[in-house]
């Protein structure tokens, strides 16, 4: 029987008699993990900030940089900047995760419904919140391994230039001008260039088109006013564009090799704060162009093809918070247009999601319970409700336990369910979403100078979709498959004297149910450490990261075996130096011992690299 959100309302309700959350003003603050500002220690799901000051310390070039050092991250990459990169969480499929820009969804055209870090330039960036975990009861769709959400607004002056050189004939210019007008206006102006020459991503290619190099550049430009108009009321209205060329090979020739992407963004909103009561309204409208054409051809020309989507989106959230508690409620509404065609061929489709979603934490002296129930009513296939709670015990001071359990769920997306008939994709209409269910039990304290988190998790999930093809070379798309996801993770970090250090221990068991086979891509160990000091004046970062071994590939019909994906390491050297109050240098040394390996078969990475820039604050 198809439920009404007045009865999910009414369920979530009896879940709670009071709700709370601990409040610590000193403490960094996160919006992701429940759609609330909160403070990080009363998340009771594993949290990891990414602020632009990491960024800058880094001196990462990409957003898949910054994202790699995280916990449960693991990359695969064909080639270098601006190729295509995939992000597996915890085991899960790359479309698992749900990529967030400034708490809306980020569009993602195509059929995959794989999102696109190289879409986000990382001048936007100015904080990054990423919540590990099933998370389809606060989101939606997609949030079966976790949550990245990208935050483009700060909300302080500050303004900056920055120029940079490196290795591949990279170049970098941005800059930034956050003003405020009065005190209760904050003006922002941002622009940036991005430009590499790149490597040849397939040497082995025989076609001469493919000998070349595979750039890549990125022109973006941000602008945005936010205003308070009173003691409650405050709003904000940003828009933002970028365009991106990517130079691949195409493997045939006359084939594409050159992909273009064009993007809009609008966004505006209204925020309302009076006591313990608070609301917000935000709209969306983001506009996405994906051209991929030949070289040889021209934008124009023959053989073009284009990835044309519009996508909204309207969120209402509110919050109140009852003596020490919180709870949230609220709306999202999304509408999704996509035309996808060629010289031949064209296709459109058109979907509309709604959801509706109650979360509540509450507090009871040493014990924090938490609870999430969304429902989402799809015009393609129907209602989906999903829930999750957890438990957290704090049996002694700064030692705490805790429990949870999730469902979530991952949308098809429109050309696996409707077809692609450029690329010989027959309709499915019939295709259910994939689902999962998730335990999580932790163990987090604070043992002299080490604050540290253990957790273990299983993840199954069912009606996996994949892929295949009849004789006639005609693919459809089925649900057909199942996966167990199991996993143990540690992190902790600590202070020596002048050096802080951050470490990150994974181990991964994630198979078929079918026939017990190892997912492919995702290494079995993860061992990531971070060191940083200052000394003199003189910032300086460390990254060491090892990968354990794994599998290219799974087998179907096109495979009948796996093929062994090696164990590797990388470490990056980072320095910076303030030469005035205004003005600071930084240099970079990305795999500093030129490390020789693959995370896609076939496409070599970048050795090792050298970055130069320097940065002026006004």
């Amino acid at each position: 029987m198809k439920k009404t959100p007045l009865a999910l309302a009414v369920a979530a309700v009896s879940l709670w008699a009071q709700s709370g959350i601990a409040a610590n003003s000193d403490e960094a603050l996160v919006v992701t993990a429940n759609r609330v500002q909160q403070p990080v220690s009363s998340v009771l799901a594993p949290v990891d900030i990414i602020t632009r000051d990491d960024i800058d310390r880094w001196q990462a070039k990409t957003l898949t940089d910054a994202l790699r050092r995280l916990p449960g991250v693991d990359v695969s990459q064909s080639g270098g900047m601006g190729q295509v990169n995939t992000l597996y969480v915890r085991g899960t499929e790359a479309r698992h995760t749900l990529v967030l820009i400034d708490g809306i969804p980020l569009a993602k055209p195509g059929i995959t419904g794989v999102a696109d870090y190289n879409q986000v330039p990382l001048s936007l960036v100015q904080r990054i919140e990423f919540i590990r975990g099933a998370r389809s009861a606060v989101y939606g769709a997609d949030a079966i391994g976790g949550v990245i959400n990208i935050i483009t607004q700060a909300d302080h002056s500050v303004s900056k230039l920055q120029v940079g050189v490196g290795s591949n004939h990279y170049q970098q210019y941005d800059g930034a001008l956050r003003q405020a007008v009065g005190k209760d206006t904050l003006v922002t102006v941002a622009g940036a260039f991005q430009d590499t020459k790149g490597f040849n991503v397939k040497p082995q290619s025989t076609y001469a088109v493919d000998s070349d190099r595979d750039g890549f550049r990125s022109k973006t430009f941000w602008a945005g006013v936010d205003h308070r108009f009173n003691e409650m009321i405050s709003g904000f209205v940003r828009g933002y564009g970028y365009d991106n060329k990517s130079m691949y090979d195409a493997g045939y020739l006359n084939g594409g090799d050159i992909q273009q992407i064009y993007n809009h963004t609008w966004e505006s909103g209204l925020a309302f704060k009076q006591g313990d009561y608070a609301s917000q309204l935000t709209l969306s409208l983001q506009k996405y162009k994906d051209y991929n054409y030949a070289s040889t051809q021209g934008l124009y020309r023959s053989g073009t093809t284009l990835d044309d989507m519009e996508q909204r989106n309207l969120q209402w959230g509110n919050s109140y918070r009852i003596g020490q508690g919180m709870i949230s409620a609220g709306i999202d509404r999304q509408e999704q247009r996509l035309v996808s065609r060629d010289d031949y061929v064209s296709d459109r489709y058109k979907r509309t999601n709604t959801g509706y979603y109650l979360t509540g934490q509450q507090q009871f002296n040493d014990v924090t319970l938490e609870a999430a129930l969304r429902g989402d009513d799809n015009n393609q296939f129907g209602w989906n409700t999903t829930w999750q709670t957890a438990a957290a015990w704090e049996f002694i001071p700064d030692y705490r336990a805790t429990l949870s359990y999730a469902t979530a769920f991952e949308a098809p997306t429109l050309g696996q369910m409707y077809g692609q008939q450029r690329l010989y994709i027959a309709a499915s209409p019939d295709l259910n979403a994939e689902k999962s269910k998730q335990w999580e039990i932790g163990l987090e304290g604070l043992t002299g100078p080490v604050d540290w988190r253990l957790s273990a998790y299983q993840n199954k999930i069912d009606n996996l979709i994949d892929y295949s093809a009849d004789a006639t070379g005609i693919g459809r798309y089925y649900n057909i498959q199942a996966a167990t996801i199991r996993g143990v993770e540690w992190t902790g970090s600590f202070d020596t004297g002048i050096f802080a250090h951050r470490i990150t221990l994974g181990y991964l068991d994630a198979r078929r149910d079918s026939d017990n086979e190892v997912l492919a891509r995702r290494s079995k160990q993860q061992f990531k450490y971070q060191l940083d000091w200052t000394m003199f004046g003189l910032d300086i970062d460390v990254a060491w990261q090892y990968y354990g071994k794994g599998y290219y590939n799974n087998t179907n019909q096109y495979a009948s075996e796996q093929r062994r994906m090696p164990s590797y390491s990388l470490v990056d050297l980072s320095a910076s130096y303030p030469l005035t109050s205004r003005l600071t240098v930084r240099g970079r040394i990305a795999n500093l011992f030129d490390k020789d390996y693959e995370t896609v078969y076939g496409y070599p990475t970048a050795g090792r690299e050298y970055y130069l820039s320097g940065i002026y604050s006004f």
